[in-house]
């Protein structure tokens, strides 16, 4: 009996689905209608709706990966649980002080810190004190810990946060004060400092502790529901969710780290432009993923996603290492407005999925940038497989109302703008991850997916100078994809602090040792093969007196004096990369890290066949489907642009633009002087004349 492994991601839109033989490869894709209310709802719709599609049974199921925004989005709308904090005496307001500073892009003088998410009251002290080298100061007082528990109990706390000083060195007192919580609050989940993040800063640390906290409830809640779900449905399949890393963790670990899980679907994403990237054989790329609401790039040199230990979730820093995603607010739900100085913006202002775009017809006016295509002839009047019925006339008139009268345009002039900003709002997005890190975006191919990704692709491309742009076979659903592509993978970190030049070379190897034992025991517990196995090493880096570190690869091996010679050296390199310059003076170590990864069957990209039920001999005049008139720029106005049926378009179709292919999940828009070729395994593949590699 053939084993299957099944992939879900959950959209605001829609719910993205891929189902897999592990034997054959074979795959299948599904859309259904997302749940907002209840997203475990539109999960188990859609897995009921491919499993019955392809008269597959649910016992055949070995794996359920699921990429989930629960986390993010408990944070994003203030939805987590009320938490209560536990620190070291003289810290109670550790939160508040946090770091000098403004957002970026942020008026200072009008900017106000938002509200945090532990109330002051519900942030007690409690007398202890462990020095940064682990040695106990001051023995923990057990009876504050009990006055504290009694405290959150009548001010009705669902969730404890225990950040104390110095406890990534000893967790002793938290790890007491764990078990002392238990047996006063029963039932209360309880997130340690030195289990979330055991490393140095104690604002960054308690924040994310206490991030990680905040959404546990609801995280657990939901994980447990779908657990059930998928248990009565009849399934005893591995459940397993999608990292913020680009790795998969199994179930029963996400709802003890949910805040780990905070990238999860932009996350799955990059893992499928990196397999995306080895199929077509481009080394460097930019992914592109741009949906209703927001858009994700990030860049990927020799396919590898950069990591960054810098990121944010709202308004919160977590130093948790998490795959190098920019992200902008903007999006096929975007809204276009005119502003009372008579400029033009889009964004970050959403449409959202309910009502949405004005050409959703569920009664919004204000025209959002999916508008402005459908106005312009880019995108169909049925779209998602004909799931979704668009309303040109409504698009044409919001557009008129809101944009094209105020400013004394004509509809396709206004919707041309509005486009115009959104792109160059993108590739702003693009150079913070490219220029703004010394790489040249020319020297990158763009993988465009996401619902919107391919009709905006080759415009932010002929921005940046781009002149190749991949687009998946199923752009829609290359999120739920990476799930399948996608390794287990965790990380462990121990702050260890070596002011240089005299490294302690025997407790580096002691705490690499105890790092990778552990990486090695969550991989058998997680039931991947010890053949699969693979610890990497990694250190947190400065210069003297620096106040931001780079994390560097240490080399596989013994810990000795090249070892540690090759990572100084790539230090440097980086160093110079990234701010035009390197010093002649100590490096410090300040957190040595490991990654345990391995695999359990990963997924590879499908080639297409007659025997998997795609179009291996055609011609572009039967995989046509209409000429209609479509605009591109203002120069040549509408044009008359044949439409192709995407899936009817064999592995080495070729053709030109202007062109318009039509999928089940996206639209791919080719615009003149672009070349497109389909590959084997359904990618399309679209060059600029005079531009392309």
């Amino acid at each position: 009996m053939a084993a299957y492994a099944l992939a879900v991601d959950v959209g605001g839109t829609f719910t993205d689905i891929v189902l897999c033989n592990l034997e054959s490869n074979a795959q299948s894709v599904h859309k259904t209608p997302s749940t907002p209310d209840d997203p475990s709802v539109g999960f188990m719709t859609g897995l009921a709706e491919i499993l019955d599609a392809n008269d597959v049974s649910p016992d055949d199921l070995a794996h359920v990966f699921h990429g989930t925004t629960i986390a993010t989005n408990s944070v994003l709308e203030n939805k987590g649980a009320p938490v209560g904090l536990l620190v070291t005496t003289g810290y109670k307001y550790v939160l508040e002080i946090a770091r000098h500073g403004t957002p970026r892009l942020a008026n200072p003088n009008t900017w106000v810190k938002p509200e945090q998410p532990v109330r002051p009251r519900d942030c007690l002290e409690v007398r202890e004190r462990t020095a940064f080298n682990g040695a106990i100061l001051q023995p923990l007082d057990e009876s504050d810990v009990r006055r504290a528990a009694r405290h959150f109990a009548r001010a009705g706390v669902a969730t404890v946060a225990v950040a104390f000083l110095h406890s990534y060195a000893n967790p002793a007192h938290e790890q007491r004060a764990r078990a002392i919580l238990a047996k006063e609050l029963p039932g209360v989940p309880v997130s340690l400092s030195s289990e979330v993040l055991p490393v140095y800063r104690e604002y960054e640390r308690a924040i994310t502790t206490v991030l990680n906290a905040y959404v546990t409830p609801r995280v657990s809640r939901y994980i447990d529901n779908l657990k059930q779900s998928l248990e009565s449905f009849g399934t005893s399949a591995a459940f397993s969710i999608m990292k913020s890393n680009g790795g998969i963790i199994g179930a029963d670990t996400a709802v003890r780290q949910p805040v780990y899980t905070a990238l999860s679907g932009p996350a799955a994403g990059v893992m499928a432009a990196a397999q995306i990237a080895e199929a077509v054989g481009v080394e460097n790329c930019i992914s592109f993923d741009m949906g209703g609401t927001s858009t994700d790039v990030s860049l990927l040199r020799n396919r590898e996603p950069g990591l960054t230990l810098n990121g944010r979730l709202g308004d919160w820093p977590i130093q948790l290492p998490m795959l190098d995603i920019a992200t902008i607010g903007c999006g096929g739900g975007s809204i276009a407005a005119v502003s009372p100085y008579g400029s033009l913006t889009v964004g970050p202002d959403s449409a959202g999925a309910d009502p949405g775009p004005a050409c959703y017809g569920k009664g919004a006016t204000r025209p959002a940038v999916t508008d402005a295509n459908l106005a312009l002839g880019r995108v169909n009047t049925r779209i998602a497989g004909g799931q979704l019925t668009l309303d040109a006339d409504a698009a044409k008139q919001a557009i008129i109302d809101a944009v094209a009268a105020p400013l004394g345009l004509d509809v396709a002039t206004a919707a041309s703008g509005i486009l115009k900003i959104a792109n160059n709002a993108m590739v702003g997005t693009i150079r913070n991850v490219s220029v703004e890190r010394g790489h040249d975006p020319r020297d990158f191919a763009l993988v465009a997916y996401g619902g919107a990704g391919p009709m905006h692709a080759i415009d932010v491309a002929n921005l940046l100078g781009i002149g190749t742009v991949v687009v998946p076979a199923h752009p829609g659903i290359t999120s739920a994809y990476g799930l399948l592509a996608a390794e287990f993978k965790n990380d462990y970190a121990r702050t260890f602090s070596q002011p240089g030049g005299d490294y302690d070379l025997e407790g580096m190897a002691a705490v690499f040792d105890a790092l990778e034992s552990e990486g090695r025991e969550w991989l058998h517990g997680e039931g991947v093969p010890v053949a699969s196995h693979s610890i990497t090493r990694s250190a947190d880096l400065r210069y003297a007196h620096q106040g931001s570190e780079l994390t560097i690869a240490y080399p596989q091996g013994l810990v000795n004096q090249e070892g540690l010679g090759e990572m100084l050296a790539a230090f440097h390199q980086q160093h110079e990369q990234l701010y035009g310059f390197s010093l002649e003076q100590p490096v410090e170590i300040v957190t040595l890290r490991a990654t345990a990864s391995g695999q359990v069957g990963q997924v590879k990209t499908q080639i297409l066949t007659a025997a998997n039920g795609h179009a291996t001999t055609a011609s572009l005049k039967s995989a046509l489907i209409e000429r209609r008139q479509v605009f591109f720029d203002e120069t040549a106005g509408f044009v008359q642009c044949p439409i192709y049926r995407r899936e009817s378009l064999p592995p080495a179709t070729e053709l030109n633009g202007p062109a318009i292919l039509e999928g089940m999940d996206s639209t791919v828009v080719i615009n003149p002087d672009w070349q497109a070729r389909i590959d084997q395994y359904g990618n399309c593949i679209l060059r600029s004349e005079g531009k392309g590699d």
